[in-house]
């Protein structure tokens, strides 16, 4: 018999399971035509789980409720797993933060968001202490992942998939950016887990909430009905043929495809650099780079239509361990990706021992930093900008440097580069 999974398809509690499933290599199917409120009521699911609350796994031995627990059987079905940790102290890390990420990320959470959505009655003070308590978790938890990439060891495990889909709730509904942006390394862990290809697969892209949901208003007292005079038979049918064509002509207006809103980069004037002429140049140029691709570089250059923008990362101070400082790098590329079709860029990992430093050069189209790019990309802000004067000689041999990748850079060894193309 199979594994299989009861509840929604967008039940964040299944996405546990199947993350787990996905990690190790364990078949989990999700059962068809499930619907709450309705399958979670029958005898059958009551017999599996005498509360009625999903999900609920359906394995041989029988069944297995609660999301954590049912994520734990999935993970721990396939032997030594390394998702589940490989000594003692990494069992008890990973079973910490699984219990940190349900009591008080979880918790607070719902606190904060059900009222709002209409699951439980709305008091300001209840809600003021639910944000209290989630700010004081997502400060503990910021605070270990300044110096950490996963909550324990250097990959992924079973910790990580439930904390992210515990975030995963308060970031697609609730928190908003004005919000996490008090937390920044609980945002970079975040929008990383979420871009692994395996927990990808299940969540799809991640958007985070913009707004908060509206506090339910109070619905006001019924008013009574007034009686009208019936309408003759005729003018009534009449009124009726109408009432339908009205209705008939609304539905297709709103059928009719809205036109998408073209981004205000593309109703710029046109450029005489094209970017994927350029991107091609960088990535086909093997030898001579300074003499075939930076000498293409400013033939194409178009100061009028792009300009490019140094970067430094502001703190510096915290990038002690190497792999770690590379992952966030690697993340702010990933999260990018919105804007490949407009930009180009080089981010440098520089020196030799801890701290080290992360700098960047990025080519955009137009004479600002994109505004889509600033609202959509949180890693921006983690950064000090400044514009290229090309006029400046130093300036100009340090684009020619960076994008040569040179080592060593600025009297320190090169630790690492990244493209983004």
């Amino acid at each position: 018999m199979a594994l299989v999974l009861h509840a929604g398809k967008t039940n964040k509690n299944a996405f546990k399971a199947l993350i787990a499933a996905e990690y190790s290599g364990v078949q989990v199917k999700m059962v068809e035509n499930f619907e709450m409120g309705v399958s979670n009521k029958t005898p059958e699911f009551i017999k599996m789980n005498p509360l009625g609350k999903v999900p609920v796994l359906e394995t041989p031995e029988g069944p297995v409720f609660e999301s954590n627990a049912i994520a734990r059987y999935v993970a721990r079905s396939k032997v030594n797993n390394p998702i589940c940790g490989s000594s003692l102290i990494d069992y008890g890390h990973i079973e910490q933060w699984i219990d940190f990420a349900a009591m008080e990320i979880d918790a607070n959470i719902a606190k904060w968001l059900y009222p709002r959505l209409g699951y439980g009655v709305y008091l300001p003070p209840a809600e003021e202490a639910a944000i209290a308590a989630l700010k004081r978790a997502l400060g503990a938890l910021n605070t270990h992942l300044a110096s950490n990439t996963f909550l324990v060891g250097h990959f992924v495990t079973l910790a990580d998939i439930i904390m992210t889909c515990n975030l995963y709730l308060g970031f697609f509904q609730i928190m908003t950016k004005s919000f996490t942006s008090e937390f920044p390394h609980v945002e970079r862990y975040f929008w990383t887990l979420v871009n692994q290809p395996k927990i990808k697969k299940i969540l799809g892209e991640v958007k985070q909430a913009v707004s908060l949901p509206p506090v339910p208003s109070k619905k006001p007292a019924a008013q009574p009905k007034e009686t009208k005079p019936k309408a003759e038979p005729k003018k009534e049918a009449k009124k009726e043929v109408e009432k339908q064509a009205a209705k008939a002509e609304a539905a297709e207006e709103e059928e009719a495809p809205k036109p998408k809103p073209k981004n205000p980069l593309d109703l710029l004037p046109p450029s005489k650099m094209v970017l994927d002429d350029w991107k091609r140049l960088y990535s086909n140029t093997k030898t001579n780079f300074r003499e075939v691709a930076i000498k293409g570089f400013w033939d194409m250059y178009d100061p009028e239509g792009y300009s490019l923008w140094f970067c430094d990362y502001k703190y510096n101070e915290e990038n002690t361990v190497s792999f770690v400082t590379m992952n966030k790098v690697g993340g702010f590329l990933q999260r990018m990706d919105l804007a490949r079709k407009y930009a180009f860029g080089k981010m440098l990992v520089i020196g030799a021992n801890p701290p080290f430093k992360v700098k960047g050069l990025w080519l955009f189209r137009g004479q600002e930093i994109p505004q889509f790019v600033i609202d959509e990309c949180y890693d921006m802000e983690l950064y000090e900008w400044k514009k290229v004067d090309l006029s400046d000689a130093a300036q100009k041999e340090r684009v020619n440097q960076m994008i040569e990748d040179c080592e060593p850079f600025e009297g320190e060894p090169l630790l690492d580069a990244k493209c983004f193309k």
